[in-house]
């Protein structure tokens, strides 16, 4: 089944020094971009992260300080990177909860402004999960019939969570073929921001989700303990969570 396109899809993978989102960085990335045409393209790029990779992380995807010392940083890939992808939704393996926001964090460090407001993000690890409850690999293996040899290697993740999902809309008839739809269906609830720094309340209000001020309204904390808002800037917290804490700012006092 070929994907039911209305703007094109990134699909995309990461390799990282470590899983924190905040402080890790990107070592390789894969982009396989769709087009509503039909047309597929992959982009693959190795990254100098400018600080070491740890041994234990380099067992596991494979890529050591050598093999990278001599790419370019990602500050110098960002703007290419965000070119490929800013006229797209984006979809991934677990990419709603790492490979989006530690993307994010990267593209702001490198002062491009990075928002997902106004595309879908597609978990394909979030459908997988709530159909089968299995890994990358069984999945790949389940709904495609093959097996991922070269698992842990961006290029080969990212083109198996394509093929996944489209195995996954032909073997479930009530799994629209529309992005918007999917984007939904992924997704286990909608974030303020990715960090889950900050969350929805029952009444769609958006509140700490943290610390002292745990399920209180942003807007009240912000009005009554403004210095709280600088704390958090100073602090070691991710990028696009102070980001979108900005926003909410400045929306109060638009009004």
């Amino acid at each position: 089944m070929q994907l039911n396109l209305r703007r094109p899809i990134c699909f995309f993978d990461l390799e990282t020094t470590g899983v924190n989102i905040s402080k890790d960085r990107i070592v390789e990335i894969a982009i396989h971009k769709v087009l509503p045409d039909g047309t597929e393209k992959t982009y693959s790029y190795r990254v100098n992260p400018m600080v070491p990779i740890p041994a234990a992380t380099t067992a596991v995807h494979g890529i050591t300080d050598e093999m990278v010392k001599d790419e370019r940083t990602f500050k110098e890939l960002a703007h290419e990177i965000h070119n490929i992808i800013k006229d797209s939704d984006l979809a991934g393996f677990n990419s709603n909860r790492f490979d989006i926001p530690l993307l994010a964090e990267e593209m702001l460090r490198a002062d491009v402004d990075f928002d997902m407001g106004n595309r879908n993000a597609i978990d394909v690890q979030n459908i997988f999960h709530k159909m089968e409850q299995r890994t990358l690999v069984a999945a790949y293996k389940f709904y495609c019939d093959k097996d991922l040899t070269n698992a842990h290697s961006a290029e080969a993740d990212t083109i198996a969570t394509y093929e996944v999902l489209k195995g996954q809309l032909d073997r479930y008839p009530d799994l629209e073929n529309d992005m918007n739809s999917l984007a939904d269906f992924s997704t286990r609830r909608k974030p303020v921001d990715f960090a889950g720094m900050l969350a929805f309340n029952d009444k769609g209000e958006e509140c700490f989700n943290f610390g002292k001020h745990k399920g209180k309204r942003i807007v009240d904390v912000l009005e009554k303990e403004p210095g709280y808002y600088s704390w958090i800037q100073n602090a070691d917290f991710p990028l696009y969570t102070k980001k979108v804490l900005t926003a909410i700012k400045l929306r109060g006092f638009n009004k």
